[in-house]
């Protein structure tokens, strides 16, 4: 999602996908829940994700925590 994008304000999950720097809106919705702590995290607020893991976090922390589970950055 981008500047450029229409805000549908429904409510519910979203579901979207997430690509390099900014996400498509799957399905509108005003939360993800995060992949983690399963935290509602609402679609504006959204600025941690994975696009390998397809998976959104609710802070830098969580994220980082993630990525290390997973492999994906030096321990």
């Amino acid at each position: 999602m981008n500047k450029m994008d229409r805000d549908f304000r429904a409510e519910g999950q979203a579901v979207l996908e997430y690509l390099d720097g900014e996400f498509r809106v799957v399905k509108a919705g005003s939360f993800v829940p995060c992949a983690v702590t399963g935290v509602h995290i609402p679609v504006e607020a959204l600025r941690y994700w994975s696009v390998d893991l397809q998976e959104p976090y609710a802070n830098p922390v969580v994220a980082l925590k993630r990525m290390q589970e997973a492999g994906k950055t030096p321990k």
